[in-house]
């Protein structure tokens, strides 16, 4: 497969988000005002919760069976690297910058959290269906690199869901403490401003009480902010239990669920015979979830198109954090992948099919998730920043992918 025929592969799902993105762009402007915020809000919840659940439930359940599972057990560590490389890069490049508190979450989850679903999914069939593919025959290689992104897109979205999950929420609590603590500056200049008895006005309540408050005395001083830590008085054991009802509010996410349930039907041939397949009794089950699902890249899609003309009018993100995502994603990462995979070859922890050697590649080379638009919608923090790093990165993929895909081809061929 020549540079130009793979650039026009990898150049095709990256333009087709970015086209979305556009018309969605145009739908959140004054002129035709389809997506305004409260519409994109709205949107984004339904997204959340049916149809991104509904695209991981089908995708898992078709293609993967218990064998599948135990034979890929290495994408599970694969992708687990991804993010602990991505986060330890993301974490030195928030020393390094210094970006405002709310957004650093927004920029380790953008280093460590790739688009493991739908970018692979549209890559990696296309790559199959082109003569001269170093991967086989073109429809074993199809089926078979299905099943492969279609793991990657239920792991993907079990480590999103709930380690960017934690970042994209965390950076939303600074945000509201910080805005809190404004108001209260600006409270304490008028004298009819609301204090409580003692002078002291809350400002963030965390959502159990030992993990304390923010106050600010009566005069709006921000060197007298004080953080009441309570956890010091917390026994060893109520923090543990905290600490695992924490675990468990973020795995019952509506799509780590669907990953979850689409894993136990997948792998048990019983209830798969029942609900997947053209034969199975229970198939109007798969078939209306499947339509479901397939709604859930043109939503995700539009949405970011809609709050980019927002982040272009009010984005403050600084140019080096940008820069410092995309050497991250397309630099560093692609190189800690080639090691990470030819080191666990060379073990013999990988099969030798390739393919998959291909596809745990090109998982440490994609952009960011665009399930990380969502958080920052529903947690309303770093939306603007959010879709000028996605337009960034999204527009240097087409280039990176197509660069580092010839170079795995040619480096496994």
């Amino acid at each position: 497969m020549g540079f130009w025929t793979l650039l026009e592969v990898a150049c095709m799902p990256t333009f087709q988000v970015l086209i979305i993105s556009v018309l969605g762009a145009f739908m959140a402007t004054e002129y035709w005002n389809l997506l305004p915020v409260d519409a994109r809000r709205s949107m984004n919840k339904v997204v959340f919760v049916v149809f991104t659940p509904s695209l991981v439930f089908a995708s898992v359940a078709k293609t993967i069976t218990f064998e599948d599972i135990i034979s890929m057990w290495f994408m599970i560590v694969n992708v687990g690297l991804t993010f602990l490389f991505g986060g330890i890069l993301g974490w030195i490049l928030v020393k390094i910058v210094r970006p405002k508190p709310y957004q650093e979450g927004l920029v380790m989850a953008a280093c460590s959290s790739a688009n493991l679903g739908n970018l692979p999914l549209i890559l990696i069939p296309a790559i199959c269906e082109e003569d001269g593919n170093p991967f086989g025959d073109h429809s074993v290689c199809k089926r078979v690199g299905l099943s492969y992104v279609s793991f990657s897109m239920a792991l993907g979205g079990f480590f999103i869901w709930t380690y960017s999950y934690q970042l994209i929420r965390t950076s939303a609590m600074k945000w509201k403490a910080l805005q809190a603590i404004e108001a209260a500056e600006e409270a304490s200049k008028n004298p009819n401003s609301d204090l409580d008895a003692e002078g002291e006005t809350p400002l963030l309540k965390g959502e159990d009480e030992e993990q304390g408050s923010i106050v600010v005395s009566s005069n709006g001083s921000r060197n007298q902010e004080a953080i009441v830590a309570d956890e010091s008085d917390v026994p060893f054991s109520r923090k543990v239990v905290a600490f695992v009802k924490q675990i468990l509010h973020e795995l019952l996410a509506p799509p780590t669920v669907a990953a979850i349930v689409g894993f136990f039907i997948g792998s048990i041939p019983f209830l798969k015979k029942i609900i997947i397949g053209d034969s199975a009794p229970l198939r109007v089950i798969e078939d209306s979830i499947t339509q479901l699902g397939n709604g859930t890249i043109p939503c995700i899609t539009l949405i970011l198109g809609g709050n980019l003309i927002q982040g272009l009018r009010k984005s403050t993100i600084k140019i080096p954090i940008i820069i410092g995502v995309i050497i991250v994603r397309y630099v560093v990462m692609p190189v800690i992948g080639i090691g990470i995979v030819i080191g666990a070859s060379k073990v013999g922890f990988l099969p030798s099919d390739p393919l998959f050697h291909f596809v745990l590649m090109v998982q440490f080379t994609l952009p960011p998730a665009m399930n990380i638009g969502t958080m920052t919608q529903l947690f309303d923090v770093a939306e603007a920043e959010c879709s000028v790093i996605f337009l960034w990165t999204y527009l240097v993929a087409a280039l990176a992918l197509t660069i580092w895909s010839t170079v795995y081809m040619w480096l496994l061929s």
